[in-house]
């Protein structure tokens, strides 16, 4: 019985992993170039707006990177995708994608949006690696949620990477960046 429900779990869970990864390209090319920018910026703003960290990190970084709508699902293994806008001081500097696997105790479907600001040049370059960047190798990336955005200051912030999750819908065991690698798209 147990070995049954062992492979049913990995099927399933290859099932759901298969069929986010197989929607994403037709989703990708569904959304055209300026309805991502505009929820992008409109995702910046009230993200801005609604954390004050998030407003003066914007003034101060580098550039901005906005993934405005990612969908991540699984069942034990997951997946998640979206496409996302990069804004260097106002104007649109490139499109990204943001792409991950994950394993582990994890069940359900979700939608959400993240911002990553880039606080110096090094940051950035990484950004822009001819193999894309993956969170977790490579420049410090810290992941601010409402504790933590109100613990900082302007004078405590020395990272190189500020990420903040929002616009969350759905209902998914835990929610991180951790694995996530974004690749510049050529348009």
């Amino acid at each position: 019985m147990k070995r049954h429900f062992a492979r049913f779990a990995v099927a399933a869970s290859a099932a759901v992993f298969i069929a986010v990864l197989a929607a994403a390209p037709s989703a990708a090319l569904a959304q055209n170039e300026g309805l991502l920018e505009a929820n992008s910026r409109t995702s910046l703003g009230y993200l801005e707006s609604s954390t004050p960290l998030a407003g003066t990190l914007g003034q101060r970084a580098y550039a901005v990177l906005v993934f405005p709508d990612v969908t991540k699902a699984g069942f034990l293994i997951g997946g998640e995708y979206g496409n996302g806008v990069l804004f260097r001081r106002g104007q649109v500097a490139g499109y990204y994608n943001t792409a991950g696997i994950s394993y582990g105790f994890q069940a359900g479907a979700q939608t959400f949006g993240y911002a990553m600001f880039f606080m110096n040049e090094g940051a950035f370059q990484a950004l822009n690696a001819r193999e894309g960047f993956q969170i977790g190798t490579g420049p410090s990336v810290v992941v601010m949620d409402q504790g933590m955005a109100k613990s900082y200051t302007p004078e405590t912030l020395t990272g190189d990477v500020y990420a903040f999750i929002f616009g969350q819908q759905g209902l998914m065991a835990g929610i991180g960046l951790q694995g996530t690698k974004i690749t510049k798209l050529n348009r």
